[in-house]
């Protein structure tokens, strides 16, 4: 599930052909008052008050409109095993019942994983030439390990495994493609085709693991790293075009889902454009749930050595292949090949990707009591505001300091005191900028798209550079207490020593009492909402940005 849980790594993000509808909200346009109490509701009466140093739209100075696409609210979980507890007399009778067999599967599975061990040791003792295939003889010697591996699904219940269909020739199709659902299929493929796969970096240092994927000649990528995606796919090219290696595996969504939906394909596997092997494979199953989802290994070890038996179901579909009569990109390559597995196993397609796993574990991590809200789908994210899982991780962190209640809201006065913004017109006008719904609550949704919408603008970088020259008005290259004062009053005014203290720290970013460009950007960058507080006064100035548009 998380990274550790896949032998897959992702190298690149697409979105499903067929995203579900999205909701555009027009956010009417803020102007200044304080009359009333709620902030949607004073914006609604504001909008045709304007005045010279509060624009109708606090970003249009930097040529952003008001409005950005939502998508609808999505209760979908891709990640949720749906038997997490022991439930029902059944359950607990039949668990009594096989602690026995457990205690006998657990020795099998412990000495199938020695022997296997040690014979994966010997294969590639004095093997340096690791570029290219691995010896005939030193295969052969795998093939020990490969029956230890059929041994350890046996230990875990899969006494027999139901195949429709047959792998296609290395020759025809040179990389397999699979949904993802325990870590059960990686097991079955190494026993079955003896692929070589595409992991992360770090699970070379797993015990056991890391000895046989090196076996299987993987190749490693950072998922997070540019240069590393690009080196792993040249490798996926190069032992493709080889039929001396063997087949290339890959998991495109990345990661394990409960297999009863498809998330987002990542386009690894479709950017050499060789004809490609679909494979899908099912657990059927009525009292246990086998999807490596919001659960515990050692938990679902447990639950598969106390089963009488567990299903499993492995169909090779017929071979996708890229078109022929025109050059057809990865993305539509790999839209065609997830369609193709959604339908055989008739399951519907989202925008869920590893993202959405990352920042479930994030709320988790910070004590969230129901995680799997604030997944966003980070694949629409993705693409439609170029947005990295990393950013969204920090901006996670920002909207959980924000103290949001169980149900996944945050209220205005927590929005402002993490922005350190003091109640007035223009921090109700950023409020009900993101609070679409008008409800003077925001979703982690609604602040990320918000944020990502002012952040991603091709004019944001240009208007962090001419507020911080503007600020700077003593022309040292850093901005004091006083000239931030300055700078905001007609955004902000009447603001007391402790308001704008508390606003000085959190631009001075590294703490020494200045703020300096770098602090300023990487604030603005963190809190791109922000950048609202300048444009009054820019605006006062004449400084549009949207006018200006680099002229220089």
């Amino acid at each position: 599930m998380a990274e550790h849980h896949s032998l897959s790594t992702p190298l690149l993000s697409v979105p499903p052909s067929d995203h579900q509808p999205h909701l555009v909200i027009n956010v009417p346009d803020p102007i200044d008052s304080t009359a009333l109490q709620s902030p949607s509701t004073r914006l609604h009466i504001q909008q045709n008050s304007g005045s010279d140093n509060n624009p109708p739209n606090l970003f249009e100075f930097i040529g952003a409109h008001d409005d950005f696409e939502v998508p609808s609210p999505s209760t979908i979980d891709p990640f949720r095993n749906h038997t997490p507890n022991i439930v029902g007399v059944y359950e607990w009778v039949k668990i009594v019942i096989c602690m026995p067999i457990a205690l006998i599967r657990l020795v099998l599975f412990g000495l199938c994983l020695v022997v296997g061990y040690v014979v994966t040791q010997l294969a590639l003792h004095g093997w340096k030439d690791k570029e290219n295939p691995m010896p005939k003889w030193r295969c052969r010697l795998m093939w020990v390990t490969r029956i230890c591996a059929r041994l350890i699904l046996f230990s875990f219940g899969y006494h027999w495994i139901k195949r429709r269909g047959k792998p296609a020739p290395r020759e025809i199709a040179p990389i397999v493609v699979s949904n993802h659902v325990s870590y059960v299929e990686p097991i079955f493929f190494f026993y079955e085709l003896f692929p070589t796969i595409v992991a992360s970096e770090a699970h070379d240092s797993m015990p056991f693991v890391g000895t046989i994927i090196r076996a299987m000649q993987v190749i490693y990528v950072d998922r997070f790293s540019r240069s590393s995606r690009k080196r792993a796919v040249n490798e996926i090219k190069r032992k493709a075009s080889c039929n001396r290696f063997p087949r290339v595996l890959l998991f495109p969504e990345g990661t394990t889902t409960n297999g009863r939906l498809l998330i987002s394909f990542q386009l690894g596997a479709f950017i050499p454009g060789y004809p490609v092997q679909p494979v899908i494979v099912r657990y059927p199953h009525v009292h246990f749930d086998q999807s490596w989802g919001h659960i515990t290994i050692a938990k679902l070890m447990f639950r598969m050595f106390t089963q009488f038996h567990n299903f499993m179901e492995v169909e090779y579909l017929p071979l996708v292949s890229p078109h022929e009569n025109r050059k057809e990109n990865a993305i539509h390559f790999a839209q065609r090949t997830s369609r193709v597995i959604a339908s055989a196993l008739n399951v519907v397609q989202t925008s869920h990707s590893y993202g959405d796993f990352m920042l479930f574990a994030k709320a988790s991590e910070l004590k969230q009591e129901n995680p799997s809200q604030f997944m966003v789908e980070m694949a629409w994210v993705e693409s439609s505001f170029h947005i990295k899982t990393l950013e969204a991780l920090d901006f996670l962190e920002t909207f959980i300091s924000m103290n949001p209640d169980p149900s996944g809201h945050v209220e205005f006065h927590n929005f402002l005191r993490v922005l350190r913004l003091k109640p007035c017109a223009l921090s109700e006008k950023i409020f009900g900028f993101i609070d679409v719904e008008k409800i003077d609550k925001i979703t982690f949704k609604q602040f990320l798209l918000g944020s990502a919408h002012i952040l991603k603008h091709p004019l944001f970088k240009r208007a962090c550079d001419l507020a911080f020259t503007e600020c700077d008005i003593d022309g040292k290259n850093c901005i004091l207490k006083q000239e931030l004062r300055d700078a905001v009053t007609h955004a902000v005014p009447h603001m007391n020593e402790d308001e704008i203290s508390g606003l000085h720290s959190l631009f001075d970013v590294d703490g020494d009492g200045r703020i300096s460009k770098d602090d300023f950007v990487t604030c603005l960058r963190r809190h791109p909402l922000l950048i609202a507080l300048f444009s009054p006064w820019l605006w006062h100035k004449g400084l549009s940005i949207a006018d200006h548009r680099l002229v220089e």
